[in-house]
């Protein structure tokens, strides 16, 4: 989302030395942030280029498969890369799932929503719809990682789009221009409503679909 997370002072917490600390700790020493979201960025896309190749359309993902995308993608940064995060950690003063129940909560989340939604090989769009808002709201929520949940989030729909035999998402309006439209998604799923997420990936869906058709 853009935002500096509140943490506690445990060893995920440190920071590169800096006037505003906002590189966390990691093991290229990296210090200038414009500097490490290149780095993030380039290692996010190969870490895609091989998923892409990897799942195929009817595998059912699990925990374990969410971390290893995790420790793909930044395994070479941070030590911490693929395993749940230890500290605690908000978004002003909205508070994630508490560390110490991390590991029980994705055991549900892969029983009930991964379960349920993948693979994602539904042919109704209202269907693929549906999946892609419960377990973007239900995995933010949870937020299992020290750093990168919402790109792991992405990509999780990315994943489970290709399933369904659609393009690659384009998330380019959430990111631009409802962030905080986006938020307020996942602060209604906490009710199990996942309808402002559902309208969300409807018109993530029609932005994807609509420059595809404008390729032709």
């Amino acid at each position: 989302m853009g935002e500096k997370y509140d943490v506690s002072g445990l060893s995920e917490a440190q920071y590169e030395p800096g006037p505003r600390r906002l590189v966390i700790k990691n093991m290229l020493g990296i210090k200038k942030k414009s500097e490490m979201d290149r780095l993030e960025a380039i290692a996010l896309k190969q870490a895609e280029d091989a998923l892409f190749r990897k799942y195929g359309a009817r595998h059912c993902f699990t925990a374990k498969d969410i971390c290893q995308l995790h420790k793909l993608w930044l395994g070479k940064i941070y030590p911490w890369a693929g395993h749940y995060r230890k500290v605690n950690i908000s978004k002003g003063s909205f508070p994630f799932a508490a560390a110490a129940y991390i590991p029980q909560l994705m055991e549900e989340f892969e029983k009930v929503q991964l379960a349920k939604y993948t693979p994602c090989n539904f042919r109704d769009k209202d269907k693929i719809i549906r999946a892609l808002a419960e377990v973007q709201v239900e995995f933010i929520l949870i937020h299992p990682f020290r750093e990168g949940n919402g790109r792991i989030a992405r990509l999780i729909a990315t994943l489970m789009v290709l399933q369904a035999g659609l393009p690659l998402l384009d998330f380019s309006t959430v990111k631009r221009k409802k962030k905080d439209e986006y938020f307020a998604a996942v602060r209604a799923g906490m009710d199990k409503n996942y309808k402002p997420m559902e309208e969300i990936f409807k018109e993530v869906l029609e932005v994807t679909l609509s420059r595809r058709e404008g390729k032709r």
